[in-house]
């Protein structure tokens, strides 16, 4: 295995973590602004109202891209399977 395809498979896992995760971060930001926004001009300071809404929001967003999330996961292990395989093959015992 050379380092040229460990950096390859490095560089696709951390483009799959900002795939998978990016949405969800940015989702939960932006509720959480709102509710910012919204705490700003009531002046109620609460910190559950933050965590509530986002919470709730992270989990129907993971529910909805759960599918989506499998199967990018799926690929990836495979396309890795398949790199070990062709190393191994490659290698002389």
């Amino acid at each position: 295995m050379t380092q040229d395809l460990v950096i390859q498979i490095f560089r696709e896992a951390l483009v799959l973590c900002i795939k998978l995760g990016g949405p969800l971060l940015l989702v939960s930001m932006a509720v959480g602004l709102v509710i910012s926004i919204l705490q700003a001009a009531t002046q109620v300071h609460e910190q559950t109202l933050t965590f509530v809404p986002k919470f709730l929001v992270v989990a129907v967003m993971l529910l909805l891209m759960a599918p989506f999330m499998i199967n990018s996961l799926n690929d990836f292990m495979y396309e890795i399977f398949d790199i070990i395989a062709k190393v191994s093959s490659q290698t002389v015992l």
